[in-house]
C-alpha cells in the first residue's frame, strides 16, 4: 500500500473499491462539473439574449427555469416514475439533460436562439433533475449495504461542491473565449456521459422499484402531524427563498455595477465553492455540536456576509465574503438533514425526505424568479443587501422561536411537577411519568 493510499480513510478505499460505484461516480464528477459551469454559463447567456432594459427579468426567468421545473416534476410525474427503476431515472434525467441544453447549442448555430425558447429549454431539461437525483441515492443504496453508504454519499456530496471550485473558473475562461451557449454545450456532452455510464451499471435485481406512488403524499400527511419538522422545513425553503435573487444579482452586480467580465463572475463562484468544501468536511467533524444552533448560525453569517455588497464593498472584500459565506453554509445541508434523521421515525424518513425536497426544490428557483423585479427596482447590490437582511432577519426571528418554545416547554414541565399524581406522592422511589 503507498504512502498515498494510506492517507485516505479505509471507508472511502472500500467504497472506491466497488466498480459499480466508481462507475457512477466517474459519470457524476464530469455531470457536477458542467454544472458548475452552467453557474456562469446560464446568467451569461440570458444576458447575450436580453434586452437591455429587461436583463434582470430574463437573467432571473433564466435561472428559475433550470431548477424550478423540477419541483413539479416530483409531484405531477409521481404516479408514473416512482415505481421506475433507480438506474432508468438516473439514465431518463442525463439524456434529458443533454438533449434539450444540446438544442440550445443548436439554435445557437443556426442564429434561431431567442430569449423565450432559451428559458423554455431550460424548463425541459430540469423537468426531471429531482427524479434523478433520487436515483442516484437509490443506486448507492442499493450496491452497498447499510454500514456503507454514508462514504458514497459523502463522496457524491463533495463531487457536488468541488464542482463549484473548478467549474466557474473553467467557465469564466470558456466564456470569454467563445460564446456561452458552447459551454452549455459542454455540459450536455458531461450528460451523455453521464447517461452512458447509468446504462452500464448493473444494480442487484432485488430492489426493483424506487418506492410506490402515494410517497409523496404520504410524507405531507405525516408532517401534517409534527410541526416541529414543518417547522424546520419552513426555515429551510424561506432561508433558500432568500438566497435565489442571489442567483440573479450576482452576474449583474459585476456586469453593471463593477462593469467586468465573466471571468470575475467565474471567481466568486469559485471562492464560494472553496469555502462550502472546506465548510463542509469540518461540519462533518462537529458531532458534538448542538444542531440547531449550528443551523441559526449558519443562516445569520450567510446574511451578514451579504451586506458588503451593498455598502460600495471593494471587489476584495467581498470576494472575502463569498469565500467566507461558501464556509458558513457548508455544513447546513448535513445539519439540516440531521435535524430531520433525529426528529423523524426511520420508518417515516423516506417519505417525509421527499415531502421535503418537492418543498425546498422550489425555493430557490422562486427566489430568483423573484430577483429580476427586486434588481430592476433597486439595483443588484441593493438586492444583495436586501437579501442579506433578510436572510440575518430569518436566523432572529428562528432563534426567537426556539427560545420562546423552550421557554413554554420549560413552564409545562414545571407546572406538571407541581401536580404529581397522589401513587407518586405515596411511592418516593417511583418516578412520575410526569415528572420528564
Amino acid at each position: 500500500m503507498t504512502r498515498a493510499t494510506r492517507l485516505v480513510p479505509a471507508s472511502y478505499r472500500a467504497t472506491l473499491a466497488e466498480p459499480a460505484f466508481r462507475r457512477l461516480l466517474s459519470g457524476l464528477v464530469v455531470s457536477h462539473l458542467g454544472d458548475g459551469m452552467s453557474v456562469v454559463a446560464i446568467a451569461w447567456l440570458a444576458l447575450r439574449l436580453a434586452p437591455p432594459d429587461r436583463a434582470g427579468l430574463v437573467v432571473g426567468a433564466a435561472v428559475a427555469a433550470y431548477a424550478l421545473p423540477a419541483a413539479a416534476g416530483a409531484l405531477l410525474l409521481a404516479r408514473w416514475l416512482s415505481r421506475a427503476a433507480a438506474r432508468r431515472l438516473v439514465l431518463a434525467n442525463s439524456v434529458l439533460r443533454a438533449g434539450a441544453l444540446g438544442a440550445v447549442v443548436v439554435l445557437h448555430l443556426l442564429g434561431q436562439l431567442t430569449a423565450g425558447r432559451y428559458i423554455a429549454l431550460l424548463a425541459v431539461s430540469s423537468l426531471l433533475a429531482a427524479w434523478g437525483t433520487a436515483g442516484t441515492y437509490t443506486l448507492i443504496s442499493e450496491i452497498f449495504p447499510a454500514e456503507r453508504r454514508l462514504p458514497a454519499n459523502a463522496l457524491v456530496g463533495t463531487s457536488q461542491q468541488a464542482a463549484f471550485v473548478v467549474g466557474p473558473a473553467v467557465a469564466g475562461l470558456l466564456v470569454a473565449a467563445v460564446h456561452p451557449a458552447l459551454v452549455l454545450g459542454l455540459d450536455a456532452l458531461s450528460y451523455l456521459l453521464l447517461a452512458v455510464q447509468a446504462g452500464r451499471l448493473r444494480p442487484p435485481a432485488a430492489a426493483s422499484r424506487t418506492g410506490d406512488g402515494r410517497r409523496t403524499g404520504r410524507g405531507f400527511r405525516i408532517l401534517a402531524h409534527r410541526p416541529e419538522l414543518i417547522g424546520l422545513i419552513a426555515v429551510t425553503a424561506v432561508f433558500y427563498f432568500l438566497y435565489g435573487p442571489v442567483e440573479v444579482a450576482l452576474p449583474l452586480y459585476v456586469a453593471d455595477e463593477l462593469t467586468a467580465a465573466a471571468g470575475l463572475l467565474g471567481g466568486y463562484w469559485t471562492a464560494f465553492g472553496i469555502g462550502a468544501v472546506v465548510g463542509g468536511l469540518l461540519g462533518g467533524m462537529l458531532t458534538r455540536a448542538r444542531q440547531w444552533p449550528v443551523t441559526i448560525a449558519v443562516i445569520a453569517g450567510w446574511g451578514l456576509l451579504l451586506v458588503p455588497f451593498g455598502l460600495d464593498a471593494p471587489v476584495w472584500l467581498t470576494l472575502a465574503c463569498f469565500a467566507v459565506g461558501g464556509l458558513v453554509y457548508g455544513p447546513f445541508p448535513a445539519f439540516s438533514l440531521a435535524l430531520f434523521q433525529n426528529a423523524a421515525d426511520p420508518a417515516d424518513l423516506p417519505a417525509v425526505l421527499a415531502a421535503r425536497g418537492a418543498v425546498t426544490t422550489a425555493a430557490t428557483p422562486l427566489g430568483a424568479a423573484l430577483g429580476g423585479p427586486l434588481v430592476t427596482a433597486f439595483g443588484a447590490a441593493g438586492t444583495l443587501l436586501g437579501s442579506g437582511l433578510g436572510t440575518a432577519v430569518l436566523a432572529l426571528l428562528t432563534a426567537g422561536t426556539l427560545l420562546l418554545h423552550a421557554r413554554i416547554a420549560r413552564g409545562r414541565r414545571g407546572d406538571a411537577g407541581t401536580r404529581r399524581p397522589i401513587a407518586a406522592r405515596r411511592r418516593p422511589g417511583v418516578r412520575s411519568r410526569w415528572l420528564a
